[in-house]
């Protein structure tokens, strides 16, 4: 039987009545489990369950994001568009559009710069989301850009040995990948109408060789190494549709988030109770 602390009590009455009820009837909760779990666990040096949320241009991760903003205990880490449209002034991401040639090599570099501060930045949660990833930056993008010309062979050698370097020699953990799975011509209206000036000039084609990178990496496994187990959402569904979807993946980040919590000082305690099934996930797989 499980003892229940002044902490406990203290964390059930933060939620909902109807999830304190839920909790106290079935003490199998997150509220009850991981409450007490973390007046046991003292290791100060705790990593979090790490979630990268990739997909194409315009397929929905920040507001698949931003759909995990109910849970207290997410960290939500957007893509760091602004500093790339802003660094001492420069917009790199229009002059990447805009010159790609000339540009390329410069925006890649910062991007993997500010991905890499993105993956290494500590958080005071157990569970972390992020919005793309070092991975997807090389495994995606720097490599559409050598297919296509833009980098050079010795420009793509420069990012590539830098990568290799990175992912072997500094922490960049991944516990499992959400892939916003979209088709090409779906997202291609997306960009369209959300209109930002940076990518009108950006091509369907561009759009769908990118799909197609996405779905070597983390569908066909043939094009790279894949970190992290894959699931798989429909992000091609309207607004009025997608929330149902990313419930599916609720229950798979909440869940799998215990076995780094059982490891951490920190609790997990959702705002509303999990109530999805669960659904399939592709394994981790290396090359």
């Amino acid at each position: 039987m499980m003892k229940i602390t002044k902490y406990c009590i203290k964390t059930i009455l933060r939620v909902p009545t109807k999830v304190r009820l839920f909790s106290l009837m079935s003490k199998t909760c997150f509220d009850f489990k991981l409450c007490s779990l973390r007046l046991k666990m003292n290791c100060a040096n705790s990593r979090p369950f790490t979630v990268l949320v990739e997909g194409n241009i315009g397929s929905g991760k920040t507001t698949f994001l931003e759909h995990f903003r109910q849970f207290e205990d997410i960290t939500l880490l957007t893509e760091p568009v602004e500093e790339w449209r802003n660094l001492k002034g420069w917009n790199l991401l229009d002059l990447m559009y805009s010159d790609p040639a000339k540009w390329a090599m410069t925006f890649q570099a910062y991007v993997s710069l500010t991905m890499l501060e993105m993956h290494r930045r500590p958080t005071s949660t157990p569970v972390k989301l992020m919005e793309r990833s070092i991975f997807s930056a090389k495994y995606c993008f720097v490599e559409q850009m050598k297919r296509l010309g833009t980098l050079h062979p010795a420009q793509f050698a420069v990012l590539d040995e830098w990568f290799k370097f990175i992912n072997t020699e500094i922490p960049v953990e991944a516990d499992l990948i959400v892939y916003l799975k979209t088709t090409p011509s779906i997202v291609y209206d997306r960009i369209k109408k959300r209109a930002r000036s940076e990518e009108q000039c950006v091509p369907l084609s561009y759009i769908e060789e990118l799909h197609k990178l996405h779905e070597d990496w983390l569908i066909n496994r043939t094009h790279a190494d894949c970190p992290a187990p894959v699931l798989v959402l429909d992000a091609d569904l309207d607004l009025s549709q997608i929330t149902e979807e990313y419930k599916k993946s609720e229950h798979q980040i909440l869940r799998k988030a215990v076995n780094v919590v059982m490891q951490s000082p920190n609790k997990l305690s959702p705002k509303k109770p999990i109530n999805s099934d669960a659904i399939q996930i592709a394994p981790k797989i290396r090359l």
